[in-house]
C-alpha cells in the first residue's frame, strides 16, 4: 500500500517524537551512561595493550629476554593479546545482555 505526503509526514513526524522522547527518558541516559562507563575504559585498555607490544620491541630490549626456555616475552606477550581479544569478546557479551535489558525497559515505557 503506498502512503500519500501527508501520511509519511504524520508517520515520520510520530516517529521523530517517539525519538525525541526515548532520548529525553532517564533509562535511556541510563544506558548511555552505564555503555560509556564500561566501553571507554575497555577500549582504552585495549588500545594500551594492543600497541604496546610493536611499540616495546621497537623502542626495548625488554622483550627481547627469555620467558622460559627459548620463548621470549614478545611471544608471551603476543600470546596474551589473544586471551585478551577472547576475555574482552566474553566480557563484553555479557555486558550486552544487561544493556539488552535496559533496551527492553526502555521500550516498554515508551509503548506504555
Amino acid at each position: 500500500m503506498a502512503l500519500n505526503g501527508a501520511a509519511v509526514k504524520k508517520k515520520l513526524g510520530r516517529a521523530e517524537d517517539d525519538y525525541t522522547e526515548v532520548v529525553q527518558s532517564s533509562s535511556f541516559k541510563e544506558l548511555m551512561h552505564q555503555k560509556k562507563k564500561f566501553i571507554v575504559p575497555m577500549s582504552i585498555f585495549f588500545m594500551v595493550f594492543y600497541f604496546a607490544l610493536p611499540i616495546m620491541t621497537v623502542y626495548s630490549t625488554v622483550l627481547n629476554k627469555p620467558a622460559f626456555a627459548s620463548v621470549s616475552w614478545a611471544w608471551v606477550f603476543a600470546f596474551a593479546q589473544f586471551v585478551m581479544t577472547i576475555a574482552l569478546c566474553m566480557i563484553y557479551t555479557r555486558k550486552a545482555r544487561k544493556f539488552d535489558e535496559i533496551v527492553e525497559k526502555i521500550k516498554k515505557e515508551t509503548r506504555g
